[in-house]
C-alpha cells in the first residue's frame, strides 16, 4: 500500500496535472487528494467515456492527463478508447480499478464478469497495462514505463488498481454548487443548411480559435469548405466532441475553443453538458447544429424535436444560451460571445451534397498538425 501523494506527486513531476473520472471506492484517496491540491485539477465526469474524452482533449493541447474509473465502467469508455485516443494518437494515462478480481476480496456480483475480463479487454483495445504500483519505491519506474510508451506509441497506458493499493486520504475541500444564471433562449425555425452556417462560422472565428467538428457530415463539410490547421474533424467516439473540446479548453486557457456538435451526438452523451456547465470553462463555445436527424447514417430521426436543448444548457449552468437561424446571426453570436461556457443552438435544414469529399488527411495527421499549430509552427 502507498500514500496517494507517492504516486500523484511523482506523476506531477512528469507533467500530469489534470485528473478526470468517475468515483470508485478504490480511487477515493486519489480523488480526494487531487481535489484538495492547489496544484492539480480534478474534473468529475458524468461517465467514463466522457472522462477519456476530456483527458484526450487535454493531451491534444499538450497537458498530460489521467482518466480513472472502476472497471465496471470500462465498457462505457470503449468507444473513445478505440476510435478517439487510438485513431488520433492521443496518449492518456488510465487508472482502472479491478473490482471483482478473480481470487481477490469478495465483491458485488455485478463486478464478477468485468473482473475476469479487464486485462484481456485492455489488450484487445491495444492498451498496454500493468498492475498499479503498491510500493513507493516502484512508482517512478512504473511511471517511466507509462510515459515512455505514451511518448513513443502515442497511445494510452493503463494501471490496473487492486483493492487496498492506496492508503486513505480524507477530503477537506467542500463543494459549493452554483445556481444556473442563463435564461433559456427563444427557439427559431431552420432557414439554412449546415454548409451555409459552417461557412459563416469559419468567417466568424478568430485567428487563434480552435475548432472541433463533431463526428459525421459536419467535419467533412468543414473540411470541404476550407481545410485549416486549427480545425479537427472527429471520427467515431460519437457524443464526445464537447468533452474533447472541454479538455482542450482546460489545456489552452488563452485560446477560444469552438465545438461544432450535432443533435444526435449531443443526446448520446447529454451528461457532458452538465459537466461543462458546472466546471464553467470561460473559453469554450458549444455550437449545436440541430436538424432533428442522424443525417450521417441515413436520416433517421432523433428526439431533439421533443427536447428543448437550449433550456437544458441553461439549466446545466452554461453562462449564456442563444438560438440563431441565419448565417449573419451566427457570425454575430460568435463575434459577441461573452465569457463562457457559451451555448448556441443552430436549427438547420437537412441536406448534404452528393459529392461531399472525405478528408484526405488522416485523423492522426490532423491531430499532429493541430498540435504543431498550437506551438506556433503552422499557419491556420
Amino acid at each position: 500500500m502507498i500514500e496517494a501523494a507517492s504516486f500523484i506527486e511523482a506523476a506531477r513531476q512528469r507533467g500530469f496535472a489534470l485528473y478526470t473520472g468517475v468515483p470508485c471506492s478504490y480511487l477515493k484517496p486519489f480523488i480526494n487528494y487531487c481535489i484538495d491540491s492547489d496544484a492539480l485539477r480534478y474534473i468529475g465526469a458524468a461517465n467514463e467515456g466522457d472522462a477519456v474524452a476530456i483527458a484526450a482533449g487535454a493531451a491534444l493541447g499538450g497537458l498530460r492527463s489521467v482518466a480513472m474509473f472502476q472497471n465496471s465502467g470500462l465498457g462505457n469508455a470503449v468507444s473513445p478508447l478505440t476510435s478517439l485516443t487510438e485513431t488520433f494518437r492521443l496518449p492518456i494515462l488510465l487508472i482502472v480499478t479491478l473490482r471483482g478480481e478473480p481470487g481477490g476480496a469478495p465483491d458485488e456480483p455485478q463486478h464478477a464478469m468485468m473482473g475476469h475480463i479487464t486485462p484481456s479487454l485492455l489488450e484487445l483495445m491495444n492498451v498496454r497495462w500493468e498492475y498499479f504500483p503498491d510500493e513507493a519505491d516502484k512508482v517512478c519506474e512504473a511511471l517511466e514505463r507509462a510515459t515512455d510508451h505514451m511518448k513513443t506509441e502515442g497511445r494510452p497506458y493503463a494501471f490496473v488498481m487492486r483493492k487496498g493499493s492506496v492508503a486513505p486520504w480524507s477530503l477537506s475541500t467542500r463543494p459549493h454548487a452554483q445556481a444556473p444564471t442563463a435564461s433559456p433562449a427563444p427557439r427559431a425555425s431552420a432557414q439554412c443548411r449546415r454548409r451555409e452556417m459552417l461557412a459563416s462560422l469559419q468567417t466568424g472565428v478568430r485567428a487563434d480559435d480552435i475548432v472541433i467538428a463533431s463526428t459525421g457530415v459536419a467535419g467533412r463539410e468543414l473540411y470541404a469548405l476550407d481545410d485549416r490547421a486549427n480545425q479537427l474533424y472527429m471520427v467515431g467516439s460519437m457524443g464526445c466532441a464537447i468533452s474533447l473540446g472541454f479538455g482542450l479548453a482546460v489545456a489552452c486557457p488563452d485560446r477560444r475553443v469552438i465545438v461544432i456538435d450535432g443533435d444526435g451526438a449531443a443526446l448520446m452523451r447529454l451528461g457532458a453538458l452538465c459537466t461543462v456547465g458546472a466546471e464553467k470553462p470561460p473559453n469554450l463555445v458549444h455550437v449545436l447544429f440541430d436538424n432533428r436527424m442522424h443525417e450521417s447514417t441515413g436520416g433517421q430521426a432523433t428526439v431533439s424535436g421533443s427536447v428543448d436543448l437550449p433550456a437544458i444548457a441553461a439549466a446545466s449552468g452554461y453562462a449564456s444560451v442563444s438560438c440563431v437561424a441565419s448565417p449573419d446571426a451566427l457570425q454575430s453570436a460568435l463575434e459577441s460571445a461573452s465569457p463562457g461556457p457559451v451555448f448556441i443552438e443552430v436549427p438547420i435544414l437537412p441536406g448534404v451534397a452528393d459529392d461531399l469529399p472525405r478528408p484526405e488527411i488522416s485523423p492522426a495527421q490532423v491531430a499532429a498538425r493541430l498540435r504543431e499549430w498550437l506551438r506556433g509552427g503552422a499557419e491556420a
